[in-house]
Formats: structure tokens, sequence, C-alpha cells
């Protein structure tokens, strides 16, 4: 009997430079047609909802659906949208900053805007994120001082973190801003963590975890979900697909006929897959995955559809792998847009209101960013003083610490 020969398979993506992606692998599905169920279903029954995909906003600009009945009051919703304007412009010119030499690399959220902070602004005070390096809205959201941010990336003198972390890598625990860590997928298992000696206090505080799709592949990832169901976690675990790791597309990290959201339903975690360039459904789904876990029926896995618009880094030329104008193209949209579209529709904004919010946006970022200048980049060479390596290592400097400062000369 003739065997036929194995093969080796090795999941590609729809789209390649020269040839349009075909989105049809999305699985998407009308806005309004999910179900919202209550906060207390268990995991297993939520596979309908980990498969197709909770929107809210139409095509038409308007709200639909259960996840729509309870919405964002217009002040929220000025909020959101201004602090989306502001996160993109600030990611905007600290790319060129990037060119200019002023610090080695950055790292921008550019068509991912909405799900940092529409779930900032569904979440309490004192509730704790870790995050991955793509969050920065979760500080803007929250109106973190620009200033800070600038010298931490520009690692100068006025840098809050003495220059110890690469750029973009914040921490800002008095925000809910964990440290932030260069290595995929740490932060999954420590969110849960977080949240299980939350509970084991009998505290009120929540923990949410950020990870990409394609550090799903990590084994920390798996670990955490187990972690999870096991302890029911008041833990909300974001994964965003933004469609590519790097040059990767998410097929290789699993996402190929099933949804990464599927995922948390073998591990007995609630499991919900989103619009994640729909504001509305963001604030929405992030309150109830919130009011779940502050009344104890456990962690919530969410998968945010979205699409990296930019390079991966400032190091990545997206060109190479995916076609040109492929975001242009994505189902889902721009999210500023939309949430945008819907305000002047609702009558609470217009075109010149939102022109307005724009020059204020980006007064405000470069006047942040001159001020930061002022202490230093990278391109000037007035980074934050060595003297700083000796200090936050022992309550009191030993006498060799000190000696070798003094060689130094700092």
């Amino acid at each position: 009997m003739t065997q036929t020969p194995l093969k080796f398979y090795v999941p590609e993506p729809s789209g390649r430079p020269g040839q349009e992606t075909d989105f049809s692998y999305l699985r998407l599905q009308p806005a309004g047609a999910a179900r919202k169920p209550p906060i207390d279903i268990t995991p297993y029954d939520t596979r309908d909802l980990a498969m197709g995909l909770i929107r809210v906003l139409d095509d038409q600009d308007e709200a639909q659906g259960p996840w729509a009945e309870d919405p964002p009051d217009d002040e929220l919703l000025r909020r959101g949208l201004s602090a989306m304007v502001k996160t993109r412009i600030f990611d905007a010119r600290m790319v060129i900053a990037q060119r200019q030499k002023k610090t080695s690399f950055y790292m921008q959220c550019l068509g991912e805007e909405a799900i940092a902070i529409g779930q900032s602004l569904a979440l309490r005070d004192g509730d704790m994120h870790f995050p991955s390096y793509r969050q920065q809205g979760l500080l803007i959201a929250q109106d973190y001082p620009l200033f800070d941010m600038l010298c931490q990336i520009f690692s100068n003198d006025k840098d809050p973190l003495k220059g110890r972390q690469l750029p973009v890598l914040y921490s800002v625990p008095e925000k809910g801003f964990f440290t932030l860590s260069g290595n995929l997928g740490t932060q999954m298992p420590q969110a849960v963590g977080w949240a299980m000696a939350s509970a084991i206090k009998g505290d009120t505080r929540i923990a949410c975890g950020w990870i990409g799709d394609g550090a799903t592949a990590e084994s920390d990832y798996q670990t955490a979900l187990l972690f999870a169901h096991v302890y029911r976690a008041p833990v909300i675990l974001n994964v965003i697909n933004n469609q590519w790791a790097i040059s990767t597309f998410q097929s290789v990290a699993g996402g190929e006929g099933i949804t990464l959201a599927a995922r948390g339903i073998g591990s007995n975690v609630a499991s919900l897959r989103v619009d994640g360039n729909d504001f509305l459904a963001v604030y929405a789904v992030s309150r109830w995955a919130a009011e779940r876990a502050r009344n104890n029926h456990g962690a919530t896995l969410i998968e945010w559809v979205s699409y990296r618009a930019g390079p991966h880094s400032t190091s990545d030329d997206p060109s190479k792998y995916r076609p040109a104008d492929d975001w242009s193209r994505f189902p889902l949209g721009d999210p500023i847009t939309r949430l945008k579209a819907y305000m002047i529709k609702r009558g609470i904004w217009s075109e010149q209101e939102h022109q307005a919010l724009q020059k204020d946006c980006e007064a405000e970022v470069v006047a942040a960013q001159k001020r930061a200048e002022a202490h230093g980049t990278m391109a000037t060479g007035r980074t934050s003083s060595v003297a700083t390596m000796f200090e936050d290592i022992y309550k009191d400097m030993p006498e060799h610490l000190r000696r070798q400062r003094q060689e130094l000369g700092v």
C-alpha cells in the first residue's frame, strides 16, 4: 500500500505585499447581534460570545443591541475621544522624535486607541493594570503628565525611572499602571496573582492583564488561564488581536480556524470576542467584566479584534510583510473616526469642535515635549546621571559603593 507523504504545515496570512488581504477570516457579525448575558453566567455558556463578535456601533454610526442599553454619558464620551486624539498625536510626535535620534525607539498604538482608553474609563481608581507596551492610553486617559512620560522616553535627568527602563516601559503604580516588562507574557500571571492577593485580603480592587495575539503562544499565558480558573481570580485578561506580532500573522499563534477567545472556554474562563475599534463596545464589555469580577463570579478573557495600523516599533517596516494599504481596508475601521461620527450624529459633537480638540491636543503635546527636551534627550547626550546607578539599592549605601561613586566623580 502506498503511503501518502506527510506535509509540514505553516499558516500564512491571506494578504502579502502586492496582494490585497482577504479579511473574511475575521468572522464578523452585525452590530447588536450578540446577546448580553448576566454577569454570573457559567464560562461554558459564553461559547457563542467567544466565537462571535460583540459590536455596538453599526455602519450608520448608530448604537445597536443589548450592549448599548446603558451607554456612557456625554461627558465620558468627550473625555474618551479627547484621550484617543491626544494619544494619537503623542504617538506621531514620538515617532518623529525617534527619527531625530532623541530616543532609541518608540512603539505607537495607532488604530488601537479605543481599547486601553475605553477600559480605563470603565474601571475604578485603585484597580491595577499589568500592561504590555501598547497601552499608553491607560495613562493618558487618566491625565498622567505627558512631561513625565516624555522624560522617561528621553531617559533624561527628569526621568521618573532614572534611566533604568527602556523607552515606553513606564511604571506608574499610583495610576494603576504596573511596571512594564519587555519580556512577553509575564504580565498575565502577575495580573492573576495580584487579583488573587486582592481577594485573599478581602479588598475590592481588581486587576487587568494585557497581552498581544503573538504572546498568547507563551506558556505564561496558559499558566494565567489555569490560575484564573482554579481560584476564580477577580481579573480581566485582555488579548489584543491586532493581527500581527511583529512580522508574524496571528494564525501562527493559533488564530487560524478558531478565535483566540475560544481558548478561554477550555480553561473554564468566561470568554468574549469584541470589536476593539468600537469605543462603546469596549466600554460596555469592560464594565460587564469588571462587575463580574467584583461580584466574585471569576475572571473574564476578552479578545479585542483590532488592527496594528503602524509598524510594530520604529525598528520595523511592515511594507515588507503585508499590503501597505491594509489598515485603510480593515473592515472595523478607525476607532477615532467611528466615535467622532457617532457623537456628531447624536448632536453632542461637531466638526468644528473636533478640529479645535486636535489643535488643543497638538499644542499640549508640543509644550510638554519642549519642556522635556530642555532636560535632555539621547540626541543631546544629556541623559539620566550615572550617579543614580548607586541609589535605591540599599537603605544605607555601603562603603564599597560609596567608594566606587567617588572614583567615578559623581
